[in-house]
C-alpha cells in the first residue's frame, strides 16, 4: 500500500483498507482468518467489517465476508476518469486480434504500473496481467515504455521509492543499466521484456501520449517465449504495436 508520509494518517482508516485488501487477496474470509493474517484482535476486525457491511462495501454470507459490488461502480468511474481509457479498449482488442497474443493497456500511478484493460488473442494462454493488478514498471515492456517518456528525475524518484526488485534472473536491477535501456527505448519507441517479469514470457511495449502531449500509458503484447521467434519479437510485433499506437494517438488528438 502506498503511503503519503507528508500527511496525517488515521490508523482506523488504514486498518479498514487493509481489511479490504485482505478480503480481495483471500477471496473472502472469516473474522478469525482476517484477525490472524492482520495480527489484530477478532473484536477489532469485526468492528471494521461491521462498518464496511453497513456502508455496503462488504457483504456477509454465513460467517464469511466478501467485497461487495459497490466497488464495481467505483472501478468503472476510476477507469473512465482517464480520457485515454475510453479509446484504449478498442485498440487493445485490435492488438490481440492482429498478434493472436495477450494485449494490455497499462498506466502509471504513484510509481507503479496498473493494468487498465486486457484482451486475449487466439493463442494467448497467459493470464497474469489481470485488470487492476499493480506491477513494477522496470520489469515489464509496458512499464519501461512509460518510464521512457518520463523525465529522468521522475524515473530516479520512482526507483528510490520502489527499488528495482527482481522477479527473474533477467530482471534489470541496476539503475545505470535501466537508464541506459530507457534511452534506447526512447530512440526506438519500443520496449522489450525478455522474461523479466515471468520466466517463459516475452513482451513488447510502446508508450502512447494523450491529447495533452504527456504519456498516457502504454500498450504491450505478451506471449509464451517459445512462440516468440526472434524476428517476431524484434520486428513483426513492434511494427504492429507502433502502427496501432499511431492510430490511437491520432484519434486522441482529434477528440
Amino acid at each position: 500500500m502506498n503511503t503519503d508520509n507528508g500527511g496525517r494518517r488515521l490508523q482506523t482508516t488504514t486498518t479498514s483498507l487493509e481489511v479490504i485488501e485482505k478480503l480481495r487477496e483471500l477471496d473472502g474470509a472469516r473474522v478469525t482468518e482476517l484477525a490472524e493474517v492482520l495480527d489484530l484482535s477478532p473484536s477489532t476486525v469485526h468492528a471494521h467489517l461491521s462498518t464496511l457491511v453497513g456502508a455496503d462495501y462488504v457483504v456477509k454470507s454465513g460467517d464469511i465476508y466478501h467485497l461487495s459490488l459497490q466497488f464495481l461502480g467505483l472501478a468503472d468511474y476510476v477507469r473512465n476518469r482517464r480520457n485515454a481509457y475510453r479509446t484504449a479498449e478498442s485498440y487493445t482488442d485490435q492488438l490481440a486480434q492482429k498478434t493472436e497474443c495477450r494485449a494490455v493497456f497499462a498506466v502509471e500511478e504513484n510509481g507503479r504500473g496498473v493494468y487498465m484493460y486486457t484482451y486475449s488473442g487466439k493463442h494467448a494462454v497467459w493470464k497474469y496481467s489481470t485488470v487492476g493488478k499493480r506491477f513494477y514498471l522496470h520489469q515489464t515492456a509496458a512499464g519501461k515504455a512509460i518510464l521512457s517518456r518520463l523525465p529522468e528525475e521522475r524515473v530516479v524518484a520512482i526507483i528510490e521509492e520502489w527499488g528495482l526488485p527482481a522477479s527473474t534472473e533477467n530482471t534489470v536491477t541496476d539503475r545505470s543499466d535501466l537508464l541506459e535501456e530507457l534511452e534506447v527505448v526512447k530512440d526506438r519507441g519500443v520496449s522489450f521484456n525478455n522474461e523479466e517479469q515471468l520466466e517463459g514470457v516475452k513482451a513488447v511495449g510502446v508508450p502512447v501520449d494523450g491529447s495533452d502531449g504527456r504519456v498516457a500509458g502504454a500498450f504491450s503484447v505478451a506471449s509464451p517465449a517459445n512462440r516468440m521467434t526472434e524476428d517476431r519479437f524484434e520486428e513483426e510485433i513492434p511494427k504492429i504495436l507502433l502502427g496501432v499506437a499511431n492510430e490511437f494517438e491520432l484519434e486522441n488528438s482529434m477528440s
